[in-house]
C-alpha cells in the first residue's frame, strides 16, 4: 500500500510538471498573499455612498454595489528608483485582481487613453528622474463602480479629510510695531505662511466637495492634477521674480555664482519637462472626455468641466512659454555680462602689451650683437648696426604694405564700380531723353503708333 501511495504521488508530480510545461493552470490552492515591499508606498481607500458621504475602507480592491463606488489610490515614493521598481511596487499592492497588462498601462511613461481588459485607463506620466520636482505621473483605471489611481509623490488636495476649521475661513490680522496682535482682531498670519498660501491654487483637503457620482470623482482627479501643475508654475514665477530682484541689487559675486551654478539652464530644462507633461494632458484629457461621454454614469456637467480643465491647460502652457522667454532673456543678459567682463580683461592685457612693446623693441635693438653677421662690415661696427636697423625698417614697411594693400585695393575697386555705375546712368539718361523727344515729335502728327 505504501508503494502504491508513493507511486501515485510520483505520477501526480509528473502530471503537474507536464501541466506547467504546457501552460495549463494549476489546480492547487493559492498560498496566502504577502507583501514583499511593506511600507514602500502609501495607500488610501475610500467608498462613497452616492449621496455626498464617504467612508475610509480596507484595502481589498473590491468594487461598489449599486450607487456606491470605491476609490483606491497608490502614492509611489519620489526617490531614485527605476521604472521597473515602481512596477514591482504596484504589482505588490494591486495584484491580484489586476493583471500585468493593467500594471504596465498604469506605470509606463508617456500619454495614453484607452481600454485595457474592459476598463478605461488613462495616464499622464512624464519621463524623467522620479526624484525631480518636475516629473509628474498620474494614472487612473476606471470601471463602472471603482477607480484605481497611481501618482508619483503627493498630489495636493487629492484625498479627503474630515471637515474641520480651515485657515482660509479665518479673518486675518497683522501685528503692530511691537509684534503683538491688535485687540479684537482675527488670527495673525505670519509672512512665511502667506508665502506658502500664495503658491497654492486650491483650497485644503477639508474643503473638497465629496463626489456624488463616479464622474465627479474623475473630474476631481483631473482637477487636482491641473491644480498641482498650476502650483508649480506659480512657485516658478515667484522664484523668478526674486531672482530678478537679486540680480538688480547684486553685483559681481552674485552673477558669477549664478553662472557657475548653471541656475538658469537647469530652470530651462525643468520648464521643458513641465511643458511636456502639460502637452500630455492636452492630448489625453480630450480623449478621456470623448470616451466618458458615452458612459451612462458620466453627466453632461462633468463633460463641460473636463473641457474647462483642458482650456486651463492651454492657458497654463502659454504662461509657461512666457516664463521660458523670461528665463532665456535673463540668461542672455548674464552671457552678455560675462562676455563684457572677458572683453574688459582682454582690453587690460592689450593695454599692458602696448605699454611694454616699445620697451621690448628698444631692448631688442640695443641688445643686438652684429658681430659675425653678413653685410654688417665688421671693420666698422657703426655701419653694421645701421645696416641692420635699415633692414628692420624695410621689413616693417613691407608688413605694413601687406596690411594696407587689401584696403587700398578695395577702395580702388569701389571707386571703379561707382564710376561704371555713373557712366551707365548717364548713358541710360541720354537714351531716355532721345526716346522722349522722338515720342513728342511723333505725337504732333497725330496718334502714336503702337
Amino acid at each position: 500500500m505504501e508503494l502504491a501511495h508513493e507511486g501515485s504521488n510520483v505520477d501526480g508530480e509528473i502530471e503537474e510538471r507536464e501541466r506547467l510545461n504546457l501552460g495549463e493552470p494549476s489546480f492547487r490552492e493559492p498560498h496566502g498573499y504577502r507583501h514583499h515591499f511593506p511600507g514602500m508606498v502609501r495607500k488610501k481607500a475610500y467608498i462613497f455612498d452616492g449621496c455626498g458621504k464617504y467612508y475610509i475602507k480596507e484595502w481589498n480592491l473590491t468594487e461598489g454595489i449599486g450607487n456606491e463606488f470605491s476609490w483606491y489610490h497608490v502614492e509611489l515614493p519620489k526617490g531614485s528608483q527605476k521604472l521597473a521598481q515602481s512596477a514591482q511596487y504596484l504589482i505588490d499592492v494591486l495584484c491580484p485582481p489586476l493583471k500585468l497588462q493593467d500594471i504596465l498601462s498604469l506605470v509606463s511613461n508617456g500619454p495614453f487613453c484607452g481600454y485595457v481588459d474592459g476598463a478605461l485607463v488613462f495616464r499622464v506620466n512624464s519621463p524623467g528622474p522620479a526624484s525631480s520636482n518636475f516629473t509628474f505621473r498620474i494614472a487612473a483605471r476606471i470601471t463602472d463602480n471603482s477607480v484605481i489611481t497611481v501618482s508619483l509623490g503627493r498630489v495636493p488636495r487629492l484625498g479627503f479629510s474630515p471637515i474641520g476649521q480651515s485657515l482660509l475661513s479665518e479673518i486675518p490680522s497683522v501685528e503692530n510695531h511691537r509684534g503683538e496682535p491688535k485687540e479684537g482682531s482675527g488670527i495673525v498670519i505670519r509672512e512665511h505662511v502667506l508665502e506658502f498660501l500664495l503658491t497654492m491654487n486650491h483650497s485644503e483637503e477639508a474643503d473638497n466637495p465629496v463626489p456624488k457620482s463616479l464622474s465627479n470623482l474623475v473630474v476631481h482627479i483631473v482637477d487636482t492634477h491641473v491644480d498641482h501643475l498650476q502650483d508649480v508654475v506659480t512657485k516658478l514665477e515667484i522664484e523668478l521674480d526674486s531672482v530678478e530682484l537679486e540680480l538688480d541689487k547684486g553685483g559681481f559675486a552674485l552673477k558669477k555664482q549664478m553662472l557657475e551654478e548653471r541656475r538658469f539652464p537647469k530652470m530651462h530644462l525643468n520648464l521643458q519637462r513641465l511643458l511636456q507633461v502639460i502637452s500630455y494632458g492636452e492630448q489625453v484629457f480630450p480623449r478621456v472626455k470623448e470616451r466618458c461621454s458615452s458612459k451612462h454614469w458620466f453627466s453632461s456637467d462633468d463633460i463641460n468641466a473636463l473641457e474647462e480643465l483642458t482650456g486651463r491647460l492651454r492657458r497654463l502652457k502659454e504662461n509657461v512659454g512666457f516664463i521660458t522667454n523670461r528665463v532665456t532673456a535673463i540668461q542672455a543678459g548674464l552671457d552678455s555680462w560675462q562676455a563684457e567682463q572677458i572683453n574688459r580683461k582682454l582690453y587690460y592685457l592689450s593695454f599692458l602689451s602696448i605699454a611694454l612693446l616699445p620697451l621690448s623693441i628698444i631692448t631688442g635693438v640695443f641688445g643686438m650683437n652684429v658681430g659675425g653677421v653678413p653685410w654688417t662690415l665688421q671693420e666698422e661696427p657703426k655701419d653694421g648696426f645701421r645696416n641692420v636697423v635699415f633692414l628692420c625698417v624695410a621689413m616693417l614697411v613691407l608688413v605694413l604694405l601687406c596690411f594696407l594693400c587689401p584696403a587700398a585695393y578695395s577702395r580702388i575697386a569701389a571707386w571703379q564700380r561707382r564710376r561704371a555705375m555713373r557712366r551707365s546712368w548717364s548713358l541710360n539718361r541720354k537714351s531716355f531723353l532721345k526716346r522722349s523727344v522722338g515720342v513728342q515729335v511723333q505725337g504732333r502728327g497725330g496718334y502714336l503708333r503702337l
